[in-house]
C-alpha cells in the first residue's frame, strides 16, 4: 500500500512535470509562432533571441556597463527598502494595533498618504534625494511600508480575545502579552504582506530608475525601449523575475523557520 510519503513524493513529481509542460508549451509556442510568422518578433521579441541577449549582457557586459552591476544595484535598492519598510510597517502596525488612540489619532493621516498612487511619488523622491540610490530605496520603502502595515495591524486586531483574556488572567503585562500571544498570532499576516510586499519593492525601485538613474535593471529597460531592442527589454524582465522568485525562495525559507509552529499545509489526498 502506497504510503503518505510516496503519495507527497509522487505528487510533488507530477507537479514539476506539468510545470515544466506548462513551460515548453508557452515558450515553445512563441519560438514557433514567430518562425512561422504569426508574432511579429519587433513588439513581441523571441526567446532565442532573448537568450541571445543575456549571454551576450554576462559575457561582454550592457551598454551601461556590467550586467552584474545593474543587477546588484536593483537588488540593493529595492532589499533595502523592503527591509526598511518591513521593520517599519510591522513595528508602526503592532503599535497602532496595540494602542485605540494612536490608532484613532493617526488612521486618518495613514488613509490619506495611503490613497496617493505611491509610483507618482518617484518624480518627488529624485527631485529631493537626486539620482543615486537614496530616491529609489524611498520609493520601495513607501512601496513595502503600507503592505507591511496594513496586515500588521489587521492581525494585531484578529489576535484571540480568548487567548488575551487568559494570559492576563495569568498575570501577562502589556509588552508580554503583546509578545507572547498578540505577534504570534500575527505573524501569519504579517508574512503573508511580506511575501508580496517585496515585488512591490522591486517595482519601486524599476519605476525609480525609470525615471531617473545612473545604473540599474529598470534603465536597462529604458535604454532598450529607447532603441526599440524587443529582446532586451524582455531580456530585463527575465532578470527581475529571477530575482523575485529568488527573493519569494528565501522568504519562504525564513517563514517555515520562524513559523514552525503552523500546521502543515493540507495536501489533497486525491491527486
Amino acid at each position: 500500500m502506497e504510503t503518505m510519503v510516496e503519495r507527497l513524493r509522487r505528487r510533488a513529481r507530477l507537479v514539476l512535470a506539468l510545470r515544466l509542460a506548462v513551460l515548453v508549451f508557452l515558450v515553445g509556442g512563441w519560438e514557433l509562432g514567430v518562425r512561422a510568422g504569426l508574432i511579429d518578433p519587433f513588439f513581441f521579441g523571441q526567446p532565442s533571441g532573448i537568450v541571445e541577449k543575456l549571454i551576450d549582457w554576462f559575457q561582454n557586459g550592457t551598454s551601461i556597463g556590467p550586467l552584474w552591476k545593474q543587477i546588484w544595484v536593483t537588488i540593493y535598492e529595492a532589499g533595502a527598502g523592503f527591509l526598511i519598510g518591513a521593520v517599519m510597517g510591522i513595528l508602526c502596525g503592532i503599535a497602532l494595533g496595540r494602542n485605540q488612540l494612536l490608532s484613532d489619532v493617526f488612521s486618518i493621516y495613514i488613509k490619506v498618504i495611503n490613497s496617493v498612487p505611491r509610483v507618482v511619488l518617484a518624480p518627488i523622491f529624485i527631485m529631493l534625494f537626486g539620482l543615486g540610490l537614496t530616491s529609489k530605496v524611498a520609493l520601495s520603502f513607501v512601496m513595502v511600508f503600507f503592505v507591511v502595515f496594513s496586515n500588521a495591524f489587521q492581525g494585531v486586531r484578529e489576535a484571540d480575545r480568548n487567548l488575551i483574556a487568559n494570559a492576563q488572567i495569568l498575570g501577562a503585562r502589556d509588552w508580554q502579552l503583546t509578545r507572547t500571544v498578540v505577534i504570534p498570532s500575527a505573524m501569519s499576516w504579517i508574512f503573508a504582506s511580506l511575501h508580496v510586499s517585496f515585488g512591490f519593492a522591486i517595482v519601486g525601485a524599476i519605476v525609480g530608475e525609470f525615471v531617473g538613474a545612473r545604473h540599474g535593471i529598470g534603465l536597462l529597460i529604458n535604454v532598450a525601449k529607447g532603441s526599440f531592442d524587443a529582446g532586451g527589454m524582455y531580456a530585463a524582465i527575465v532578470i527581475i523575475m529571477v530575482v523575485a522568485l529568488a527573493a519569494e525562495y528565501l522568504m519562504t525559507l525564513v517563514e517555515n523557520r520562524l513559523a514552525k509552529w503552523r500546521p502543515a499545509p493540507h495536501q489533497d489526498d486525491h491527486a
